[in-house]
């Protein structure tokens, strides 16, 4: 299996399957000297783990990063970072009765046709489980970005849950790390805790749309055409586990306005010139314009469910299939620091390419 690496200059490979011994991410291309220790990774680590509250698989890892090279008396060497993350808490077993089904929306179908044999142990490779790679990957590159561009700050939280949503207009980032669901609006809290637990209790699950914001990201960075800033942060978020569509800015929602409407209008303000609006999502023609950079990620409901599903084994019988195990009945909430993690890497990533490039970390 080739193409697990991501990223161009700040270059990111993750490895490991979810009931392997251990999983990981190798990140090449960090700049040395930058200040980084396993403490610094694992304040992002306890965000994404496992077991956090109800609403989230109960599988009990502690996500313990260890840090095997690229650092040396509590800074970087400029030479590949690899962070490990031990398996504690594997249990194949609960994946037994599925060894010859396929489970409906996972890739257990594709991944036997593509290469000829499956992990069937939670997805292996395929697994959720590979996003705590990512989040350590992303402990480093805001670590990077720390010491780049210290003004960048990288905050994710859901917005919509179903057909539940929050209210802009109330919108409360100290509500934000206040509630299991990371929603900026706390009186939305309460109805969505009943709605979620009744979907759990009954075996079922729902999707959710996550907004990822950084603030005061410098100007300049991206490249137009074929490295547009805008198409790697949607590959990024895409590439996520049950991530099915993206936007930035406006989005979809701007096919519905016209240009007066969508136009992001500027004035002369004390600094130079301001943006009235930000429709465009803090990219321009690819390159970032110096506003919030503002991407939004949907993310399909948990396939893994109690519900029985039709399905077919991989001898051409028709079945049907349980999903045992423990997950979480709204990935949405886990995809929450996933995202940040992707943001923050691809920053790092631009702010490389813009230095090397231009010679500036952007404007």
């Amino acid at each position: 299996m080739s193409f697990n690496t991501f990223g161009w200059l700040f270059r990111v490979s993750t490895w490991g399957e979810s009931h392997g011994p251990a999983i990981g991410a190798v990140v090449d291309g960090c700049p040395p000297g930058i200040s980084l220790d396993e403490n610094m990774i694992q304040v992002w680590m306890e965000r994404r783990k496992p077991g956090r509250n109800k609403f989230t698989s109960q599988r009990r890892e502690p996500d313990t990063v260890e840090i095997l090279s690229g650092v040396f008396e509590g800074r970087t060497t400029g030479t590949p970072i690899h962070v490990l993350i031990r398996n504690r808490d594997q249990r194949p077993r609960d994946y037994s009765d599925i060894v010859d089904k396929f489970r409906p929306g996972h890739a257990d179908f594709t991944y036997l046709r593509k290469y000829g044999i499956r992990d069937y142990r939670g997805g292996g490779r395929s697994s959720a489980r590979e996003t705590a790679s990512r989040v350590a990957a992303g402990g480093v590159a805001r670590a990077v970005l720390r010491e780049l561009a210290p003004e960048i700050s990288i905050k994710g939280y859901m917005t919509r849950m179903g057909t539940l949503t929050a209210v802009r207009d109330r919108f409360d980032e100290s509500e934000i790390e206040r509630n299991p669901f990371w929603v900026p609006d706390a009186e939305v809290v309460g109805e969505w805790a009943e709605y979620l637990d009744g979907l759990r209790k009954s075996g079922n699950s729902v999707g959710a749309v996550i907004e990822v914001v950084a603030r005061k990201a410098p100007a300049g960075l991206g490249c137009p055409i074929y490295r547009k800033l805008d198409a790697d942060l949607a590959a990024a978020m895409m590439s996520i586990n049950a991530v099915k569509g993206v936007e930035i800015g406006a989005g979809m929602g701007a096919a519905a306005l016209t240009g007066i409407e969508n136009a992001d209008e500027m004035r002369m303000g004390r600094d130079g010139p301001e943006f009235m609006s930000n429709n465009a999502g803090g990219i321009l023609g690819g390159i970032s314009s110096g506003q919030d950079i503002v991407c939004r990620f949907a993310v399909k409901p948990t396939s893994s469910i109690l519900s029985p599903r039709r399905t077919v084994t991989r001898n051409g019988n028709n079945t049907e299939i349980v999903t045992k195990g423990r997950h979480d009945p709204c990935v949405g909430i886990r995809a929450v620091p996933v995202g940040e993690a992707m943001m923050a890497c691809v920053l790092a990533d631009h702010l490389l390419l813009n230095r090397g490039q231009v010679g500036t970390g952007g404007t």
